[in-house]
C-alpha cells in the first residue's frame, strides 16, 4: 500500500486559547499527540472541542499559545500548508464532481501528476470499500457512503494528522456502528494520527486510545477509554461518562472506610478526591445501582423502560431523592424495588453543597 501517513513523531498544544470577544472558548489547552495515537475530545455542545479543532485545522487563528508538529511552530501557517485532513459532520463534498474527482480534489490542488492522483484515488477508493462507486455523483450515494468518500478525500493526501468533526451524528444507529469500525480500521492501516470530535461517550470508548473530557473550554481529564469508565476524576467528568447518579450527601469515616448517607440509608463507598467529613457528591451508575432482594435503599418506581435483557427505571427514595437503576425483573410504575451498589461502584467527590 502506497497511501500511508506523513511521518511525524509528536503534535503538541501548548497552552492554545481562543478568544470570541469576552468568551474564552478555550482555555489554555495542552495536549501531547503520538503519532498513530487515536484521540477523542469528548464533551457536551459549547465545551470548546470544536473549537479546538478548529484551531488545529487552521480554520480559526490562536488568541494565545502555540501548536507545534515535532519541532515546527504551525499555528502560524495557512491551513493548506498544515497538510492535515478534515472530515466534516456534513460531509462538504461538491455535488457536482464525480466521487473520483471529489476524493483526488486535494491532490490536484497540490499540482501532482494526473498518472499519481489517478493512482492514490484507486487506492483510496479501495481503503473504503468503495471501488465501484468512482464515477457516480454524491448524491447517489447513501450517508453512509458519502461519509466514506470524505474520508477517502481526507487520507489520499497522505496527512500526518486526520481531524474528526462528529462524523457520524448524521447517520442512522446501525450505519454509526458500521461506520466506529471502518474509522478504526482506516486509522490503523494508514498510520496516521487521528483527533476526534464528538459528544458521545459510547463512540469514544470504542474508538479512542486516549479520550480528552472538556468543560467551558478546559481539559478536564485525560486517560484511556478504561481510566476514564471506571475512575472519572471528579464530578462532571463522571456524570459525562455515565455516572448519572449524582447525590449530594454527607460523608464520614476514613478514606478507609468512608460511608455515604444516600436515599436516607448509609453505605460503604470509595472516595475519589481528597476530602473531609461533611457534604460531597456520590457518583453511581445505574447499571452499578442494581435491584436485589436484599438491597438496603428501598425506592418506589416512577418509570421502566425495556431494554431487551434489563429493565431501566427511575424511582423514588422515601427522603425524596431520584435514582436511576437497572433491574433484571420486570418492574412497574408504584412498585417497590430494593437497591444495592458495591462499595468500589460509589464514587465519592468533593464539592458537595
Amino acid at each position: 500500500m502506497s497511501i500511508a501517513a506523513r511521518d511525524f513523531r509528536e503534535l503538541r498544544l501548548d497552552a492554545m486559547c481562543r478568544n470570541f470577544g469576552s468568551l474564552n472558548a478555550l482555555k489554555g489547552v495542552t495536549l501531547n499527540v503520538r503519532r498513530g495515537e487515536f484521540i477523542a475530545l469528548l464533551g457536551p455542545s459549547g465545551c470548546g472541542k470544536s473549537t479546538a479543532l478548529n484551531c488545529l485545522a487552521g480554520l480559526l487563528t490562536l488568541s494565545d499559545g502555540s501548536i507545534w508538529l515535532d519541532n515546527t511552530r504551525i499555528d502560524e501557517l495557512r491551513p493548506e500548508e498544515r497538510g492535515f485532513g478534515m472530515v466534516f459532520q456534513n460531509y462538504a463534498l461538491f455535488p457536482h464532481m464525480t466521487v473520483r474527482k471529489n476524493i483526488g480534489f486535494g491532490l490536484a490542488m497540490q499540482n501532482r501528476p494526473k498518472a499519481e492522483i489517478e493512482r492514490k484515488v484507486d487506492e483510496a477508493l479501495s481503503i473504503v470499500r468503495l471501488k465501484d462507486q468512482g464515477d457516480k455523483l454524491p448524491g447517489q450515494l447513501s450517508g453512509g457512503q458519502q461519509q466514506r468518500v470524505a474520508i477517502a478525500r481526507a487520507i489520499v493526501i497522505e496527512p500526518p494528522l486526520v481531524l474528526m468533526d462528529e462524523p457520524l451524528s448524521n447517520l442512522d444507529a446501525k450505519l454509526r456502528l458500521e461506520m466506529r469500525a471502518e474509522i478504526r480500521r482506516i486509522h490503523e492501516l494508514i498510520g496516521s494520527a487521528t483527533i476526534y470530535v464528538t459528544h458521545d461517550q459510547e463512540e469514544a470508548l470504542s474508538l479512542a486510545d486516549r479520550i480528552v473530557v472538556m468543560r467551558s473550554g478546559e481539559v478536564r481529564q485525560v486517560g484511556t477509554p478504561e481510566e476514564l469508565f471506571a475512575r472519572p476524576a471528579h464530578a462532571d467528568v463522571a456524570e459525562f461518562m455515565g455516572y448519572r447518579n449524582q447525590i449530594r450527601t454527607r460523608v464520614s469515616g476514613a478514606v478507609s472506610a468512608m460511608t455515604v448517607s444516600i436515599g436516607g440509608v448509609s453505605m460503604p463507598a470509595t472516595p475519589v478526591e481528597a476530602m473531609r467529613d461533611g457534604t460531597a457528591i456520590a457518583a453511581i451508575r445505574p447499571s452499578d445501582l442494581q435491584a436485589a432482594a436484599d438491597g438496603a435503599i428501598s425506592v418506589t418506581v416512577d418509570s421502566a423502560q425495556y431494554h431487551g435483557q434489563e429493565f431501566y427505571c427511575s424511582g423514588r427514595a422515601a427522603d425524596g431523592t431520584e435514582l436511576y437503576f437497572i433491574s433484571k425483573q420486570r418492574m412497574t410504575k408504584g412498585d417497590t424495588a430494593k437497591l444495592s451498589a458495591a462499595p468500589n461502584r460509589v464514587l465519592v467527590y468533593a464539592g458537595g453543597h
